[in-house]
Protein backbone atom coordinates (compact mmCIF):
# COMPACT_ATOMS: atom_id res chain seq x y z
CA UNK A 1 0.00 0.00 0.00
CA UNK A 2 1.57 3.40 -0.49
CA UNK A 3 2.11 6.23 1.96
CA UNK A 4 -0.27 8.74 2.42
CA UNK A 5 0.73 12.25 1.55
CA UNK A 6 0.27 15.16 3.89
CA UNK A 7 -2.37 17.85 2.57
CA UNK A 8 -0.16 20.91 2.19
CA UNK A 9 -2.70 23.24 2.80
CA UNK A 10 -3.35 21.99 6.43
CA UNK A 11 0.30 21.63 7.08
CA UNK A 12 0.78 25.41 6.64
CA UNK A 13 -2.07 25.84 9.17
CA UNK A 14 -1.63 23.57 11.98
CA UNK A 15 1.17 23.06 13.96
CA UNK A 16 1.39 20.14 16.60
CA UNK A 17 2.24 20.87 20.38
CA UNK A 18 4.35 18.60 22.44
CA UNK A 19 1.52 17.02 24.00
CA UNK A 20 -0.29 16.36 20.68
CA UNK A 21 -2.82 19.07 20.39
CA UNK A 22 -2.94 21.08 17.06
CA UNK A 23 -2.54 24.62 17.28
CA UNK A 24 -3.90 27.86 14.67
CA UNK A 25 -4.19 31.09 13.90
CA UNK A 26 -7.59 32.50 14.32
CA UNK A 27 -9.50 34.34 11.78
CA UNK A 28 -11.18 37.84 11.66
CA UNK A 29 -7.39 39.82 12.57
CA UNK A 30 -6.68 41.19 8.91
CA UNK A 31 -8.49 43.56 8.05
CA UNK A 32 -11.86 45.80 9.20
CA UNK A 33 -10.17 46.13 12.67
CA UNK A 34 -11.17 49.38 13.52
CA UNK A 35 -14.93 48.17 14.27
CA UNK A 36 -14.09 45.59 16.85
CA UNK A 37 -13.38 45.93 20.04
CA UNK A 38 -9.87 45.77 22.13
CA UNK A 39 -10.50 43.04 23.52
CA UNK A 40 -11.89 41.31 20.96
CA UNK A 41 -8.83 41.71 18.84
CA UNK A 42 -6.39 41.00 22.06
CA UNK A 43 -8.33 37.66 21.94
CA UNK A 44 -7.66 37.31 18.32
CA UNK A 45 -3.95 37.57 18.78
CA UNK A 46 -4.14 34.16 21.01
CA UNK A 47 -3.09 30.78 19.37
CA UNK A 48 -6.59 28.80 19.37
CA UNK A 49 -6.27 25.02 20.00
CA UNK A 50 -8.60 22.54 18.03
CA UNK A 51 -11.13 20.41 19.78
CA UNK A 52 -10.69 16.80 20.37
CA UNK A 53 -13.02 15.58 17.34
CA UNK A 54 -11.37 18.38 15.17
CA UNK A 55 -8.30 16.94 15.91
CA UNK A 56 -8.86 13.53 15.06
CA UNK A 57 -10.21 14.74 11.25
CA UNK A 58 -6.90 17.03 10.69
CA UNK A 59 -4.30 14.37 12.05
CA UNK A 60 -5.68 12.02 9.11
CA UNK A 61 -4.80 15.65 6.90
CA UNK A 62 -1.48 15.86 8.53
CA UNK A 63 -0.72 12.07 8.19
CA UNK A 64 0.46 12.13 12.12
Amino acid sequence: MPKKKTNKAAAKRFKKTATGKLKYHKAGSGHLLAGKTRKRKRNLRSAGTLSKTETKRVQGMLSV
